[in-house]
């Protein structure tokens, strides 16, 4: 073989080496980008998957506290129903009525007044909060219609109560002066 030859074969040889180590050279570097997307990914996907446990527990302390919300202002609608009954027993019925009429009306504003503050919570997960807010409205809305239904129906059963002790009365009147004492409204 000349010289000339074999000068051939090693530069042949020696493009084949560079041409693998280049080869090589690529596919470490592809790799080393394909990890770096992959730890990307995952450094994504551990930060999406916070945030949606992130959110998941704050609908359900926004879920919990709407309830107890309700709860506490259930029981205090029942304590001041019940405190208004025993404290206004004395008073006439229009005054009992218009009592729980303002306090019907003050429930309902502060159910507006929530109602507001609920939009303003959902604004963070519309659809799931919207519904939660939706629902607590309602509720509030009802309470504070049943409350008024409640007044007014005890100021009938007042007005109903004067109504059946005024007519005992003068049954028991009339008994008297028939000579018939004690057959007419007896115990009243």
């Amino acid at each position: 073989m000349t010289v000339n030859l074999k000068v051939l074969i090693a530069l042949a040889i020696f493009a084949l080496g560079l041409a693998a180590g280049w080869a090589v050279n690529g596919w470490r570097g592809a790799a080393k980008v394909a990890n770096c997307k992959t730890e990307q990914a995952q450094g994504v996907a551990t930060r999406a998957e916070a945030a949606r446990q992130d959110e998941t527990q704050t609908a359900a302390k926004e879920h919990q506290h709407a309830a107890s919300t309700i709860t506490i202002t259930i029981t205090i609608t029942i304590t001041i129903t019940i405190s208004d009954t025993l404290t206004t027993a004395k008073s006439s019925v229009d005054d009992q009525l218009r009592a729980e009429l303002a306090d019907a009306r003050r429930l309902q504003l502060d159910a507006t007044r929530r109602a507001a503050t609920y939009r303003a919570q959902a604004q963070a997960d519309a659809q799931a909060r919207s519904d939660l807010a939706d629902r607590s409205e309602a509720l509030d809305r009802q309470l504070a219609e049943g409350l008024g239904v409640v007044a007014e129906l005890r100021a009938d059963l007042g007005r109903r109560d004067a109504e059946v002790s005024a007519l005992c009365d003068l049954a028991n009147a009339d008994a008297t002066l028939l000579g018939e004492p004690g057959r007419a409204c007896a115990g009243q």
